[in-house]
């Protein structure tokens, strides 16, 4: 009989006394999604009920910060730490990490350390690349197809490439796109343009992704060339050319000029000489 008792009260004793060891907990409201550009801080906000013992951090399935109710928290590296706040709804924590890698972006889950009782979000870390374009300035004849290409460099994940012409948005079907992955998990992209100018413009590359606030852009004038203004540039030059010959030829003949004057009066005063000479020996 008293061990049907002691069976009986077991449970009783147990559950009388899982708040004290931390149970019966919940999580009211759990990190959120976030993504940020690589160097910059994520934040994950986790709020608990009153009455909690143990809450504890984990990024991508290893703990990065535990906090203790009655002494505070425990840091496993600087990058990871935390501020907490308290209110009559509950205790809320705040992770921070600090100048976040590619290597972050997963899963991040706050745990309360009982079954069921855990939260989590996903963070994606973002690398912003270069862009560019060869040539900032480009001349293109009249009826002239022309291809321009714009480079994207070290991005993550892969940019999206578009183009604009003059603040408006140039067709898709105008330009292709290629797409390729690095060993350092690093993404390149070449945006090939193909068009045919009728006026002069100003040529944009845009390269985005979602942790950017504006794509990054590159520019490009192309400069437009038709026959007329060819053949008047043409007939121009040809009208300086001559002018440019002109005066070269008139300098050389004036050049010429005093060298046979000067070479007469020289051969002249020569001739004078020897006869004086001449004269005084006779």
């Amino acid at each position: 009989m008293e061990r049907f008792q002691k069976f009986i009260l077991l449970p009783l004793i147990l559950t009388a006394s899982l708040p004290g060891l931390g149970f019966c907990h919940s999580i009211i409201n759990g990190p959120t999604n976030a993504t940020v550009l690589a160097g910059s801080e994520a934040r994950f906000n986790c709020t608990v009920s009153t009455g909690w013992v143990i809450l504890i951090w984990l990024s991508n399935g290893n703990p990065v910060l535990t906090l203790v109710s009655s002494e505070g928290a425990f840091e496993t590296s600087d990058r990871f730490t935390s501020q907490n706040y308290t209110s009559s709804n509950g205790f809320t924590s705040e992770l921070i990490i600090h100048n976040t890698q590619l290597s972050d972006s997963g899963k991040i889950e706050c745990s309360i350390q009982e079954p069921g009782k855990s939260s989590f979000a996903f963070l994606s870390v973002q690398v912003n690349g270069s862009l560019f374009i060869k040539n900032s300035t480009l001349t293109v004849k009249e009826n002239k197809t022309v291809e321009i290409v714009c480079e994207a460099l070290g991005w993550a994940p892969a940019p999206e490439i578009t183009w604009m012409t003059n603040d408006s948005f140039i067709d898709k079907s105008r330009y292709v796109t290629y797409q390729s992955q690095r060993s350092d998990g690093l993404h390149d992209a070449l945006s090939i343009l193909t068009l045919t100018l009728t006026d002069t413009e100003i040529l944009t590359c845009l390269a985005d992704i979602e942790a950017l606030p504006n794509p990054q852009n590159a520019t490009l004038t192309c400069i437009f060339l038709n026959s007329t203004i060819e053949n008047d540039y043409r007939e121009d030059n040809g009208s300086t050319w001559v002018i440019v010959l002109a005066v070269v030829l008139s300098l050389v003949g004036i050049i010429l000029l005093i060298i046979i004057i000067v070479v007469v009066v020289r051969c002249c005063c020569l001739k004078k000489k020897g006869s004086t000479y001449q004269n005084e020996i006779r």
